[in-house]
């Protein structure tokens, strides 16, 4: 297999890479964690422990992903970005104890082929980015984004459609039309789908 690992990256045990990858400088892959083929992970990148990312992927500098999250390919996530793991985080439990891995249930954030997330944004899991979506730079997601959704803000909320060119889909009568490529995408019951 042929990929390229900065000599100052840290990659744990059991870590699979795939083949045209490229692991910058200061990027810390935990055990078990997966990385698809032709994925780029930037300087001071943290990708947790058993972390699933899949072909295509661009994770910028200084993002983190901690475990159990899963990306799906072509995804885009943005320098800064945080993905969560603990819906009610404590370091210590209420007797006073330090909390350690057994003292509770990690959970993920989901994010859909394509979807692009900006620089700074925060994901609070337990969270799923639909597919070819778009959350804005420093947005705070804490609730699910359809699919092709633009989102803005803290909390995040829907300010409209973006196509697969990411650019934000033009309304006409009785359809939505990428200003880029031409495509046309319906949308019915509240669902977006690009017409076949």
């Amino acid at each position: 297999m042929s990929f390229q690992i900065d000599p100052s990256a840290i990659v744990g045990d059991k870590v699979f890479i795939g083949e045209g990858s490229k692991i910058w400088a200061n990027a810390q892959i935990r055990e078990e964690a997966s990385i698809g083929r032709n994925c780029i992970i930037g300087k001071d990148t943290y990708i947790g422990s058993a972390v699933q990312i899949g072909d295509n992927c661009k994770i910028q500098n200084s993002a983190l992903i901690y475990e159990p999250a899963s990306l799906e390919s072509g995804v885009f996530v943005g320098p800064g970005v945080i993905f969560t793991n603990d819906h009610n985080p404590r370091a210590v439990n209420p007797e006073g104890t330090l909390k350690s891995a057994h003292d509770w249930n990690a959970t993920g954030v989901k994010v859909r082929k394509g979807a692009s997330i900006g620089a700074g944004a925060i994901c609070i899991a337990p969270v799923e980015i639909g597919e070819w979506s778009l959350v804005a730079a420093g947005a705070v997601v804490t609730n699910d984004v359809p699919n092709y959704a633009l989102v803005v803000g803290s909390p995040a909320k829907q300010k409209g459609w973006v196509g697969k060119a990411g650019h934000k889909l033009v309304e006409r009568d009785d359809f939505f039309e990428c200003p880029v490529t031409g495509a046309k995408y319906h949308l019915s019951n509240g669902t977006l789908e690009e017409e076949k």
